[in-house]
């Protein structure tokens, strides 16, 4: 998780920067300076710095990676990645949910009270997906 964390943090100070020159830019125009866009940009750094910052701590709870290794073969990736599903149906339901609340945008806002509970159902039942309950055997 070296590379990612290094590409992260190094990441941040593009966007203060890039921030610094659209103030100025703007405060150059006609209309003036514009705030929105440069706190926005601000806070596309901190977001970025914010996963490069956890990137960083969770490096440090797990074992050295293969793609962290100069010296690593390809085999000494193989093996699980994780647990998916692929029978699952959730991740459809969390699209359309997702679709929905993008339409709302478009079409009205009434969408939304469809879109925000099917939303929340799609992503506690993908969420529990596995789950069998306390006192499961």
């Amino acid at each position: 998780m070296k590379i990612e964390t290094r590409l992260f943090i190094a990441g941040a100070p593009l966007f203060l920067l890039a921030a610094a020159v659209y103030a100025i830019w703007t405060y150059n125009t006609p209309q003036g300076w514009e705030p929105v866009g440069t706190l926005c940009i601000l806070l596309v750094g901190a977001m970025v710095f914010m996963v490069g910052f956890y990137l960083m701590l969770t490096a440090k709870r797990i074992d050295e990676r293969p793609e962290d290794s100069p010296t690593a073969e390809i085999a000494d990736g193989a093996g699980d990645q994780g647990v998916y599903a692929p029978w699952s149906w959730w991740p459809l339901a969390i699209a359309g949910s997702s679709a929905l609340t993008f339409l709302a945008m478009a079409a009205g806002w009434w969408i939304l009270g469809i879109a925000i509970p099917l939303g929340i159902i799609a992503l506690v039942g993908w969420v529990f997906e596995f789950s069998r309950g306390q006192h499961a055997h």
